[in-house]
């Protein structure tokens, strides 16, 4: 049973105050961890949230209370093997996209909906985790209103400027074997991602290698249901984001041809910085927050 904790608190900015819960979650096989739940007194919409491969969820704290000072709900996802999740990657311990589709996602969207109730909810992410929110999405296509993706595109090598494909293709070729030799992927010894499961690794270089989105023991045709998704999606592109070249966005929205697709780029100067790239925003989340607020806006709350 998910009860949401006792513990909350009130996040002051701008002289509004959202609160910020969490609600304890536990999943058909036994997998466990904390939803952020982040909201104003009246929310008049919703917004799941799923964070990028290795981040941890309390890093999207700031986006979810500048989303919250203006009317959205944000409920903030914890990947398996991070942050508060009971699970860490290891031999003993793996899981992959089948896991993370059929029981995390959907576990936490429940949650979300019972914590802040009779909402319209949107479902994005940033990086692989707008990917895995469109997956989602195409897979229970009626629990959504709309579909945000910041920061992200398909991993596949052919959306890359010529100088990254060789290496690109080694990796995809390499990380799932690097996974397999350590019992699960190193990330953080290597400084990218975080200490990964196998099964997310090689789901990931499938994906990437290929060209197409599957998940090992998950029987769906993930890239058929995108193609049949019909939602509107908001794909916001960082200017300096050397991982999410636009070839690679417009990849990504180019999967879901019968969706109201809408692509925004944000530049550095946008934040008072001289450089944001991949991750620089999440500090300063206050242009992203706006720029999917106004898209709700001209979308509608349902």
């Amino acid at each position: 049973m998910n009860a949401i904790t006792p513990a909350a608190h009130d996040l002051q900015a701008g002289g509004a105050a959202v609160t910020s819960r969490t609600v304890p979650l536990r999943v058909a096989d036994g997998a466990g961890c904390d939803l952020i739940v982040v909201a104003p007194a009246r929310p008049r919409a919703g917004l799941l949230w799923l964070p990028a491969l290795g981040v941890a969820a309390r890093h999207y704290l700031p986006l979810a209370a500048a989303l919250a000072r203006q009317g959205v709900a944000v409920a903030v996802h914890e990947w398996r093997g991070l942050g508060s999740s009971d699970r860490r990657a290891g031999r003993r311990c793996d899981w992959g996209y089948r896991e993370l589709l059929t029981l995390d996602i959907p576990a936490s969207r429940a949650a979300a909906a019972a914590a802040c109730p009779d909402l319209p909810w949107l479902l994005g992410g940033h990086s692989l985790g707008a990917q895995l929110a469109a997956l989602a999405a195409a897979r229970a296509p009626t629990a959504a209103i709309g579909l945000v993706a910041v920061a992200s595109g398909v991993p596949d090598w052919r959306t890359f400027p010529p100088v990254w494909r060789l290496p690109l293709r080694s990796l995809y070729f390499g990380a799932p074997l690097l996974a397999r030799l350590y019992g699960h992927y190193p990330g953080r010894r290597l400084r990218f991602a975080g200490n990964e499961a196998r099964g997310v690794i090689a789901d990931w270089a499938a994906s990437g290698a290929r060209g197409r989105y599957a998940a090992r023991g998950l029987d769906d045709d993930l890239q058929a249901a995108l193609a049949a998704l019909r939602l509107p999606v908001l794909g916001l592109r960082l200017a300096d984001d050397r991982l999410v070249p636009a070839a690679s966005l417009a990849g990504l929205l180019a999967c879901m041809p019968l969706s109201v697709r809408e692509s925004q780029v944000l530049a550095p100067a946008e934040f008072a910085a001289a450089r944001i790239g991949h991750f620089g925003w999440l500090a300063t989340p206050g242009p992203i927050a706006a720029r999917i607020v106004s898209w709700l806006d001209r979308i509608g709350s349902g």
